[in-house]
């Protein structure tokens, strides 16, 4: 039979420092680490007070990195990011403050780079088939469809 690993509360507080050092955590990340530890509600909700008191847990310092990661380094689009926070039960509020966080020449920038990649790695001879296939996938991305179809206008008049 496997046993089961039990903490004691300062175990899992100095488990969860670790946890949120490492990298910026939502609180529904920590909620989940700690359910997975097999903790009672009560005990989540003091380790939970703990991380937030001393500064390991700060939502917005989260939603703020998470875009600035996602936009730098996945090429994301605000969309995505919005779409990926809401899911992550980030706020409103600390949404907008992480969308501050890009730059708008940069996010034009991203864009256009993105178009031009795409325009060389897409096969197809019909314009309107390739404009198609270049916009769907930049809306995956998550990029603004006025914006796409702004600077793809460009490209194929």
């Amino acid at each position: 039979m496997k046993s089961v690993k039990t903490y004691t509360l300062e175990e899992a507080k100095r488990a969860l420092e670790h946890y949120c050092v490492y990298q910026d955590r939502c609180h529904k990340e920590v909620e989940d680490k700690l359910s997975k530890m097999r903790l009672i509600p009560e005990i989540i909700e003091i380790v939970i007070t703990h991380l937030i008191a001393e500064n390991f847990l700060n939502e917005t310092r989260f939603a703020q990195s998470f875009a600035r990661g996602k936009f730098r380094i996945k090429k994301w689009g605000k969309n995505r990011i919005i779409r990926e926070l809401k899911q992550r039960n980030i706020t409103e509020y600390n949404i907008k403050q992480a969308l501050k966080e890009i730059d708008g020449e940069a996010y034009f920038a991203t864009l256009e780079h993105l178009i031009e990649k795409k325009m060389e790695t897409v096969f197809e001879t019909n314009p309107y088939k390739k404009r198609k296939k270049i916009t769907d996938y930049l809306l995956r991305q998550g990029f603004e469809s006025n914006l796409i179809y702004e600077l793809l206008a460009s490209y194929f008049d």
